[in-house]
């Protein structure tokens, strides 16, 4: 069984776009190319889908 790889913000899933896997708080998760500005410049916007993005500094 394989886990499924999808963007936390859009959920397209890496068999339909590139994803990049990353870690945060003792967890990872998966990204997409089109939302890796929003992590970025714009975490606020990861709020309730990335813990503590609240407290993510802005880019």
């Amino acid at each position: 069984m394989s886990e499924i790889k999808e963007c936390l913000v859009c959920k397209t899933t890496s068999n339909d776009t590139p994803v990049t896997k990353f870690y945060y708080k003792n967890s990872h998760f998966y990204i997409c190319s089109q939302h890796i500005p929003v992590l970025i410049h714009n975490p606020h916007e990861l709020v309730g889908m990335l813990p503590d993005a609240d407290k993510l500094p802005k880019g």
